[in-house]
C-alpha cells in the first residue's frame, strides 16, 4: 500500500545527499580557509591548503587508474600524509587501508593480498618492513609504491617506491573534482583486527557509518570550533577512532606527533595549547609518571579520551591531580573504535576517588548515534536484568557498524548472529543502564568449577600504590584446571615482592581468586598501548607459582 507521505514525494539530488565525512573538509575549507589545520614541528598548513593538498591527492591517484573500489594502503605514523589519506584517498572514490607500523612483514604481505592494494604510500620509517612484506606478497599484481619524506625523521632512508609522495602531488589537480559516494553505503576504509591467531579480520568502513560515528565524538566530548588536538592515537588504528574526520568537521587542528613519548606529548601540549587528545591507558599513565618538573607549566582543562582498560582509581586520581578532564570510552574495531561512553553524572563529583573510579571504570551507555548497546544473553538473546550481577554479552546494533568482514561471509554473519554484533566481551548492566566488562569470555579463569574474572583480579591489583601496568591470565594447573597468574609492571623505582602483592590481593578478593603465580617485568603491549594477552598466555605455563 502506498502512503499518501510517499506519492509524488521522490528522492532527488536537492532533498538527498549520501552521508559521507569528505563533506566535512569540503565546507572547513570553504568557512575557514586561513584557519590552522595541521602543525607538524615547523609546518603549519591551513584548512584551505590541506584541501587542496588531498585534491591533489585524489586526482593523482585517478591519473594512475585507481579509482571506485579500489584500496590505496597507507603505512604512515601520525603524519601529515596519513591525515591527508584519509580524505584523498576516498575522494578517488577509492578505500583507505591504513597499516599498522608496528606488524611484521609477514602480516604485512596478507594484508596487501587480502585487501588487493593497488598502492601504497610508506613512510621512511617502515621502509624496511614494507620492502620486505613487498617481496613476500602472494600476488604479484602491480602495486605503486609512493616514499613519503619527512624533515622530522632522522633515521636511515632507503627508497623503495617508484616516486616520492609530494611527486605524486605534484602531479595532481589542486581544484580535482571529485565526487561523493552514490550511495553511502559505499565503503571509505578498511581495517584490520589484531589477529592474535590466525590470520586477522578485514573490517569495512562506509561513508555513512564514518560520518555518523565522527559527528557522535563531537557530541559525547563537546566538542568545540577549532579545537586543537593532539595525535597520540595511532591513526592507523580505527582511522584513528575516525578523529580525522570528527576534526575537519569542527575546523580543528591535527597537532601531528611521530612518536609517543612523554616529553614530546607534554612539550606539544604547552607549546600549541592542546585542548584535547586521546589514547590507551599506557599513555596517560606516560603522564601520570611523568617527572613533576618536566610537567610543571601544563595547562589545566586538557580533556582526554582512554579506551582500552578501564582507568584505575590512581590514574583517575594522577590525571585529577593534573587539571585534565578523562573520558572512559569502549569499542571495537568492528564499531569504528569508540560505541560507547561513561558520561559522568553531576553527583559523583561528591564521591570519594575509590567510588568515583568504581564508576568510571565502567564501559557506560550507547554513543549518541549508536542505536542500540546492552548486555544481552548470548543463548536466548534477551537482554539480562540491570542488576549489576547477570553476566551476558555486550552487543551493539545501529549505525556506528561495519559493512562485516571482507571476504569472509562466514565469519560476518557469525558476528552479527540475531540481529546484533557479538563483542565477545562479557559484562553486567547496572539499574542505571551503564554496563561494566567483567572479562573477554576467552579471557575468564576457571580454577575448580569457580569462574574468576580475570578483570576482577586486575583491578585489586591497580588498587596497589607501585603497580604502574597489571595483567592476569590463566595458569595450567594440575589440580584446579587453572589458576590466576599475574603479570605486573612497577613504577620506576619501586620494589615489591611477590608475597607483598599476594597479600594485598587476599585483602580484597575470595581466597581462590587470588593470584597463585606473580611475575615482574615489562609487560607487552600492541602499538596502541593493549597489553598482549595472548603473549603472556605463553609465558604462564612456565611462571612460577607461590603459595597463597
Amino acid at each position: 500500500m502506498t502512503h499518501i507521505f510517499d506519492q509524488d514525494l521522490p528522492r532527488n539530488e536537492a532533498n538527498f545527499t549520501p552521508l559521507s565525512p569528505l563533506t566535512f573538509i569540503e565546507r572547513a575549507a570553504e568557512v575557514y580557509p586561513q584557519r590552522p589545520a595541521v602543525i607538524h614541528g615547523e609546518l603549519h598548513r591551513t584548512w584551505g591548503e590541506l584541501y587542496a593538498r588531498c585534491r591533489r591527492l585524489a586526482g593523482a591517484l585517478s591519473k594512475h587508474g585507481i579509482g571506485k573500489g579500489d584500496t590505496v594502503a597507507a603505512m604512515l605514523p601520525n603524519t601529515p600524509p596519513m591525515v591527508e589519506a584519509h580524505f584523498g584517498i576516498p575522494m578517488a572514490g577509492a578505500v583507505l587501508n591504513a597499516l599498522n607500523t608496528r606488524l611484521d612483514a609477514e602480516a604485512i604481505a596478507f594484508m596487501l593480498d587480502h585487501g588487493e592494494a593497488k598502492a601504497v604510500i610508506v613512510d621512511p620509517e617502515c621502509a624496511g618492513v614494507m620492502k620486505k612484506a613487498i617481496s613476500l606478497r602472494t600476488q604479484k599484481r602491480p602495486l605503486l609504491v609512493i616514499d613519503v619524506e619527512d624533515t622530522l625523521y632522522t633515521g636511515p632512508v632507503e627508497r623503495i617506491g617508484a616516486m616520492t609522495y609530494e611527486a605524486l602531488l605534484a602531479a595532481g589537480d589542486p581544484q580535482f573534482e571529485w565526487q561523493l559516494p552514490a550511495d553511502e553505503w559505499d565503503a571509505i576504509a578498511l581495517n584490520y583486527t589484531s589477529g592474535t591467531t590466525g590470520n586477522p579480520k578485514g573490517v569495512v568502513y562506509s561513508h555513512r557509518g564514518a560520518a555518523v560515528n565522527a559527528i557522535s565524538n563531537i557530541l559525547e566530548w563537546d566538542l568545540p570550533k577549532h579545537a586543537v588536538y593532539l595525535w597520540t592515537l595511532p591513526m592507523f588504528h580505527c582511522n584513528g577512532w575516525c578523529f580525522p574526520w570528527t576534526l575537519a568537521a569542527r575546523a580543528g587542528v591535527n597537532v601531528c606527533l611521530r612518536k609517543v613519548e612523554a616529553k614530546a606529548i607534554i612539550d606539544a601540549i604547552k607549546a600549541h595549547g592542546v585542548s584535547h587528545y586521546c589514547g590507551a591507558p599506557i599513555v596517560q599513565s606516560l603522564l601520570v609518571n611523568a617527572p613533576e618538573e618536566m610537567k610543571r607549566g601544563l595547562p589545566a582543562g586538557v580533556k582526554a579520551m582512554v579506551a582500552g582498560a578501564a582507568p584505575p582509581a590512581s590514574m583517575i586520581e594522577g590525571m585529577e591531580r593534573m587539571g585534565f578532564d578523562l573520558t572512559h570510552v569502549y569499542g571495537l574495531t568492528e564499531v569504528y573504535g569508540p560505541a560507547t561512553v561513561c558520561p559522568k553524572q553531576d553527583d559523583w563529583s561528591t564521591l570519594d576517588i575509590g567510588e568515583r573510579a568504581r564508576l568510571n571504570a565502567r564501559q557506560g551507555v550507547r554513543y549518541h548515534l549508536q542505536r542500540a548497546a546492552r548486555v544481552i544473553d548470548p543463548q536466548t538473546m534477551q537482554p539480562v536484568p540491570k542488576d549489576g550481577e547477570t553476566m551476558g554479552e555486550i552487543m551493539f546494533r545501529g549505525n556506528i557498524m561495519m559493512k562485516g568482514y571482507l571476504k569472509n561471509a562466514a565469519a560476518t554473519r557469525e558476528a552479527f548472529a540475531g540481529g546484533w554484533f557479538h563483542t565477545g566481551d562479557l559484562a553486567v548492566q547496572y539499574p542505571d543502564g551503564y554496563m561494566k566488562i567483567k572479562d573477554r569470555s576467552k579471557d575468564i579463569i576457571i580454577s575448580g568449577g569457580e569462574n574468576i574474572s580475570s578483570i576482577e583480579v586486575e583491578d585489586v591489583l591497580y588498587r596497589h600504590p607501585d603497580v604502574l601496568a597489571a595483567a592476569v591470565v590463566a595458569k595450567p594447573d594440575e589440580r584446579w584446571g587453572e589458576t590466576p597468574c599475574a603479570f605486573i609492571e612497577l613504577k620506576a623505582g619501586a620494589t615489591v615482592t611477590r608475597e607483598e602483592i599476594v597479600a594485598h590481593c587476599k585483602k580484597h578478593l575470595a581466597s581462590f581468586k587470588v593470584p597463585r603465580a606473580v611475575v615482574f617485568g615489562e609487560l607487552p603491549k600492541t602499538s596502541t598501548g593493549k597489553i598482549q594477552k595472548f603473549e603472556l598466555r605463553k609465558r604462564a605455563g612456565s611462571a612460577q607459582a607461590i603459595d597463597v
